[in-house]
């Protein structure tokens, strides 16, 4: 990508003051990125500490360590934090925010102040959440089903505000973002030459703004039927349970792609860069993630297939869902596309982006059979769909925002990891991964249901080998830790642009000015276009 600048005098402020209270204060994009990241690392070693629990509790039919009512409060806890305070502003807030205005070739964030308040709105609802822990807990699981979630005495009102107060950090981070892509762009940067992890944000911000408010008014109509006891949910007050379900997936479908299209980016750069290629189908993966943003809205009715709606519903619904399947195959076989006749440098981002069209492969078509009416009844709310559900979310989300750590790393620190214990990293996240939720295929397949706190004899064994995979997988990923704070410290400098890449943020400093770019970028190529090696002269 070529990066003519326009000549410009550099100004005082491009010297970022520090201290704590500059950081509290800041309107730069990269620092709030970094908060973010800090923040969402912090309620993903927490949830997933609470996940741990849950499979060591479970690696026995009785009670271990923990009773029925703990359990239901855990599992609770660990969905609702991983979802709602990691994995949906992991990337989009965190990733999103660093990276976004330096793709686009920006000084910053259309409306930084407004990017701030998002920060502090989500760390309010954070505290929110946590504070659940002390005034009853809650044990309702992250998604509130009523009519349970209506009557319950637990803390319903503060979790669901917090979440309620969580969705307007989504929504004005979404805007934000939208009105960066379309306004804040250096010359030259058009639709064509945008980077696909920004066609990935985009699709993403979308989601945000026109979705968040529907979960946002649906907790709301929850908290008020249990303040002022009006029939909205609560069949015993003349409302309607299934109502619930309809407005809670209508948001929460969509969600799922709020986790996955910022993964999908991460990896269209992760195989291009690392396999020193351009990206195969550039157009088709970027419109494909508007098509996936699209069709997210029409599919919510396959969460539903038991729960009463009519047939012609059920039947539109399994057909629309497999036609979701269509875009995100186009991303995996570009993908799959790109690493043939690649250059490929086996670094520790491309061991995860490997791991991700593993595990997001299996995930996506595993969802096959919950899109089928006749199969999704045997296996409706049983550990197949908890498996399914995370080879999405972790095998897609999480394993690609690791990948995007490791790579974006350098730049975001100026320092570089042991690229032997990132790689080791890798290996056990990916035999930790597939043990613990590729065994849950086999206990849903033969009618182990989820949530359940004891079980019968003859899963015991499936799910000692489940909770096992658990503790190599947690062993990985506090090695991913380790691996990245030891490199924080000790690292080696980092280069301007360790892995070769062609696209803006690699034309800046490292780490980068405190507005980015010395003189205003201009575009006169892709981002994927990688200047030919004369692998002759390269021998000698």
């Amino acid at each position: 990508m070529s990066n003519q600048t326009h000549d410009s005098v550099e100004p005082s402020y491009l010297v970022a003051k520090k201290g704590l209270l500059s950081w509290l204060i800041t309107v730069d994009h990269k620092r709030i990125g970094l908060m973010y990241l800090v923040a969402t690392l912090f309620f993903f070693m927490v949830a997933g500490l609470l996940a741990i629990l849950l499979r060591t509790e479970l690696f026995t039919p009785g009670q271990d360590f923990m009773s029925a009512q703990t359990y239901n409060q855990v599992f609770t806890l660990h969905g609702a934090i991983m979802v709602f305070l990691f994995i949906i502003p992991s990337v989009p807030a965190a990733m999103g925010n660093f990276l976004l205005p330096l793709m686009l070739g920006a000084r910053d964030v259309a409306f930084p102040k407004l990017n701030l308040l998002s920060f502090y709105i989500y760390c309010i609802a954070a505290v929110m959440l946590v504070l659940t822990l002390v005034m009853g807990s809650l044990d309702t699981g992250w998604t509130f089903y009523t009519p349970y979630s209506s009557t319950t005495g637990t803390a319903v009102i503060m979790a669901t505000l917090g979440v309620f107060i969580a969705g307007f950090s989504s929504i004005l981070t979404g805007l934000n973002f939208v009105v960066t892509v379309h306004k804040m762009r250096a010359p030259g940067v058009t639709w064509n030459r945008m980077p696909l992890m920004i066609w990935a944000i985009y699709a993403t911000a979308l989601i945000q703004v026109l979705a968040t408010p529907i979960l946002a008014i649906t907790l709301m109509l929850l908290c008020i039927e249990r303040v002022l006891s009006i029939g909205i949910f609560d069949p015993a007050l003349g409302g309607d349970p299934v109502l619930f379900q309809h407005f809670f997936w209508f948001y929460s479908h969509p969600a799922v792609y709020i986790m996955v299209l910022p993964g999908f980016g991460i990896v269209s750069e992760l195989i291009t860069v690392h396999s020193r290629k351009h990206i195969f189908g550039y157009r088709a993966i970027a419109l494909s993630s508007v098509a996936i943003a699209v069709i997210s809205f029409l599919v919510w009715g396959h969460h539903m297939f038991v729960s009463g709606q009519s047939e012609l519903a059920g039947v539109v619904f399994s057909f629309i869902t497999f036609a979701v399947a269509v875009p995100t195959a186009i991303k995996v076989l570009s993908w799959v596309a790109t690493l043939y006749g690649g250059s490929i440098r086996y670094t520790t981002p491309m061991w995860y982006a490997m791991i991700f069209l593993w595990t997001f492969t299996v995930g996506g078509l595993t969802g096959l059979y919950l899109s089928t009416l006749s199969t999704d009844v045997h296996l409706h709310d049983t550990y197949f769909v908890v498996a399914h559900f995370h080879y999405v979310m972790v095998g897609g989300t999480v394993i690609a925002f690791l990948g995007g750590l490791f790579h974006w790393f350098p730049k975001m620190f100026g320092r570089m990891y042991n690229e032997r214990a990132g790689a080791i990293s890798a290996l056990l996240v990916f035999i930790g991964f597939n043990v613990t939720f590729g065994t849950q295929f086999f206990l849903g397949h033969q009618g182990m249901p989820r949530r359940y706190y004891a079980y019968l004899p003859e899963y015991e064994y499936l799910h000692q080998i489940s909770t096992v995979g658990s503790w190599v997988l947690a062993a990985g990923l506090f090695l991913v830790l380790f691996t990245l704070l030891a490199g924080l410290k000790f690292g080696k400098h980092a280069p301007a642009n360790p892995w070769g890449g062609v696209s803006l943020e690699w034309h800046t400093a490292t780490p980068p000015i405190e507005h980015n770019f010395h003189h205003i970028p201009h575009v006169e190529s892709g981002p994927y276009d990688f200047p030919e090696i004369d692998w002759d002269s390269a021998k000698h």
